[in-house]
């Protein structure tokens, strides 16, 4: 049994994204069903779109920026109830056994987690997104959107909110801390607003100067532009972390230059060609190059309370669902400020 619902998918990769329909699972004892309000789009729906990362499944229905409201629950379902304001990000399943599933961190899970889109349940069946009127979802895999945040605002966050959050945590960033960020895009805006949430000095670095009022705004102190050569050196070792939120190619060993004896240049964009660096720019500095995933279930849902504790949301565009072609082209483009996000109403309208 499965219930049917209308999306937006893309039936072959590079393909335009046209009106569908899909079928969702009936209620099993644990999930819950979710009326879909908003759909962020990641960059990283584009390239799963493209195949840039590998073969993908399609048809393909992305979207794993996800906040809406709940409409079913199932009989074993405590947690939640109809009504409930919740958000779904980049997993929808894990083992819940291993020793990474019991840590709270289930993206790392060794049976591997379930991706939201363009990939396979332990069931078998291929998994949609949230470019839909609804989802369904094991209840421990939905996090509870605080009253404090608007949920066109929030749905970003499940993605873009939590990937900036979880590296910022985990090395540190806070007060006596000068954190650059690498791009203002849909990632980056975010790392901004978090990073001066959490009492550190932040600096933009971009190529240009175009968005520098808006990164000032964001609450950054400085900005400089990457494009300019002289920038590498005036900023030499003057960061205690650099978080690197772009998918493109760098000179890593530029931006190692930049770090204080002992920091960390973290990187959550994923260019789909390899990076490469001098080994002795991180010998000469005991600095680290790192990479950072998503954050687990609990990870996810402290930092949407700690968004909701500072006021916090995403800058967005709303669009229609007759938009969202355009929307990726701009994307590509940089000409979004910071995060499109879909009316999921006018899915199948």
């Amino acid at each position: 049994m499965s219930t049917t619902t209308h999306a937006i998918a893309v039936p072959s990769p590079g393909a335009p994204l046209g009106p569908t329909t899909i079928e969702r699972r009936d209620l099993r004892p644990d999930d819950v069903l979710i009326d879909v309000a908003y759909a962020g789009i990641c960059h990283s729906d584009i390239h799963q779109v493209k195949e840039d990362w590998g073969s993908a499944i399609f048809p393909m229905v992305p979207g794993h920026e996800i906040a809406g409201v709940v409409a079913a629950v199932g009989a074993d379902v405590t947690k939640y109830q109809v009504g409930d304001r919740v958000g779904i990000g980049c997993m929808v399943d894990s083992c819940g056994e291993c020793e990474y599933c019991e840590a709270g961190t289930e993206q790392f899970c060794t049976k591997g987690a379930v991706m939201t889109y363009n990939g396979v349940g332990y069931d078998g069946e291929n998994t949609y997104g949230g470019y839909s009127r609804q989802v369904v979802v094991k209840d421990a895999f939905a996090c509870r959107i605080p009253d404090g945040i608007e949920l066109d605002v929030a749905a970003p966050l499940l993605c873009a909110g939590i990937t900036s959050y979880s590296p910022l945590r985990q090395w540190g960033a806070g007060p006596g801390k000068k954190v650059a960020v690498v791009g203002l895009g849909g990632l980056g805006h975010m790392a901004v607003k978090l990073a001066v949430a959490m009492g550190a000095e932040v600096t933009v670095l971009s190529q240009s100067l175009k968005k520098q009022e808006d990164g000032l705004r964001l609450g950054a102190k400085d900005y400089f532009a990457t494009g300019d050569a002289s920038t590498f050196d005036l900023l030499k070792q003057r960061f205690d972390l650099i978080l690197n939120t772009v998918s493109a190619e760098l000179p890593i060993d530029s931006y190692l230059g930049m770090l204080r004896v002992g920091g960390a240049m973290v990187n959550v964009g994923a260019p789909a060609k390899s990076l490469s660096y001098n080994a002795f720019s991180l010998i000469r500095g005991n600095t680290v190059l790192a990479g950072s995933s998503i954050g687990g279930i609990a990870e996810t849902q402290e930092m949407l309370n700690f968004c909701a504790e500072h006021g916090l949301g995403a800058d967005i565009e709303t669009i229609s669902a007759d938009q969202v072609n355009a929307a990726y082209e701009r994307i590509e483009n940089s000409d979004v400020r910071y995060r499109f996000v879909i009316d999921a109403k006018t899915i199948g309208a």
